[in-house]
């Protein structure tokens, strides 16, 4: 994981954000997925920053550690809100999304599930609104 400081060119906010590579950024860049927090503007940058480096023979502080946790429980939180309040549809989040857009199927809850990032752009081209966030499994540290 590499953690990028991204700076959005209209409203010129600073934010940080969490890409697997460097190569995923460029891809998200390219395919229009990276947006600004505050004005939703596609047209981010990355800005300079410096390597953040871990000695692997010293532990991490403990503040550290407890924003990790911290943070780790908001996303458990936010996850099990998920898993109670919409409908899992596994790897037919795409197929699901446009039967409720296109053909107006009505479900109690909304939906949540797998899609490729290729679907995911396929779907916002086409009107429908979707929204990433980051998943977890349970067994995880």
């Amino acid at each position: 994981m590499i953690k990028y400081k991204l700076k959005c060119k209209v409203c010129s906010i600073n934010f940080d954000s969490w890409f697997s590579s460097s190569k995923e950024f460029e891809k998200l860049k390219k395919m229009k997925l990276l947006n600004c927090i505050s004005c939703n503007s596609v047209n981010i940058e990355k800005s300079l920053m410096s390597p953040s480096l871990l000695n692997t023979k010293k532990k991490l502080k403990s503040t550290e550690n407890q924003k990790i946790k911290e943070v780790k429980k908001k996303l458990k939180e936010y996850q099990n809100f998920i898993k109670d309040n919409f409908d899992y549809v596994g790897d037919n989040f795409a197929y699901e999304a446009r039967s409720i857009h296109y053909k107006h199927k009505k479900r109690k809850k909304g939906i949540y599930g797998k899609a490729k990032i290729e679907d995911i752009k396929e779907l916002n081209e086409e009107g429908i609104e979707t929204q990433d966030i980051p998943w977890f499994n349970e067994k995880e540290n």
